[in-house]
């Protein structure tokens, strides 16, 4: 196996663990919210943003920030966005 494979695997295996923590990070988060929240602004005629289109939001950012710095990673190791896309 070739340095550069390694190196892959382990980005992409680093990537894959940060993944889950959020993902787990943000249903714990969002299971709170909603259960200390159940009743509130129930007659109320406020608009308010929802607790989960906030976390899709901020995962959704968090998300296109690894992709960034994946494509950039591989730019500088291979010299191409896509390694091995001609």
């Amino acid at each position: 196996m070739s340095p550069l494979a390694g190196f892959l695997i382990f980005i992409v295996s680093i990537t894959a663990l940060v993944i889950a923590y959020l993902t787990k990070q943000f249903q714990e988060e969002n299971i709170i919210y909603s259960n200390n929240n159940k009743m509130k602004n129930k007659n109320l005629n406020i608009k308010t943003v929802e607790k989960e289109k906030v976390v899709a939001e901020t995962l959704n950012g968090r998300f296109a920030m690894i992709g960034l710095i994946a494509a950039v990673g591989a730019y500088l190791t291979t010299g191409q966005i896509i390694p091995g896309f001609v």
